[in-house]
């Protein structure tokens, strides 16, 4: 007899791109994936935008889980929430860590076989149900990064400014590269639910190399 909870697809799991180990660095080649996305800036702490944003992006991510599992018989556990950040100084992010002048898009991971229509329906049936605040700011978008350094992080969000400082002063110069993307971080722990100490995080940065 088929075990139905193996039939479920937890990209956790399966994909290289979500491994990481802590207290080391490691190079990633990560693929074209798909997000459900939106925009923000401020003190994720006390901007209203970003618990509205989360608000925003979990209806329409379970929507569409349920519709490729009804629809397509392919059923997936809903990835980790997701963040890209900057800053125009990014001394703001990684050293002073003033959170007022941050840049944030948070994401949810959507599988490659689920497309533009699915995401519109997804869209639509979250609007008649109960229509969240910042819906309207959530789009489906491709995203590319290609050749990254990651490492695991296990602790506060705010204990993160070491780790870069190694991250992007000593690994990346180091290793003949510089960085040529985003900051992304991977929360793999509810930060809502797991106390700050305890918290496991992706922190990921996307590098070419140094010519």
């Amino acid at each position: 007899m088929t075990n139905k909870a193996d039939d479920k697809t937890d990209f956790k799991k399966t994909l290289d791109a979500y491994q990481a180990q802590r207290g080391r660095f490691r190079l990633v080649d990560v693929p074209d994936m798909q997000y459900l996305m939106t925009d923000g800036h401020g003190d994720p702490n006390t901007s209203p935008a970003f618990i509205e944003a989360v608000e925003a992006l979990y209806p329409v991510a379970y929507k569409l889980k349920f519709a490729s599992k009804h629809d397509l018989g392919r059923d997936y556990v809903v990835p980790p929430l997701e963040g890209l950040w900057w800053a125009e100084d990014m001394g703001s992010f990684t050293t002073a860590r003033d959170k007022s002048q941050w840049n944030w898009t948070l994401m949810l991971m959507v599988p490659d076989w689920i497309g533009q229509t699915m995401f519109t329906t997804a869209v639509e049936q979250t609007e008649a149900k109960h229509r969240p605040t910042r819906l309207d700011d959530v789009r489906l978008q491709t995203l590319t990064e290609g050749r990254c350094v990651q490492t695991l992080h296990v602790g506060s969000f705010d204990d993160e400014a070491d780790v870069l400082a190694r991250l992007h002063q000593d690994f990346i110069p180091g290793h003949s590269l510089r960085m040529a993307g985003t900051h992304h971080e991977i929360y793999l722990s509810d930060f809502r639910k797991v106390a700050p100490d305890r918290r496991r995080t992706i922190l990921r940065q996307p590098v070419t190399i140094d010519i």
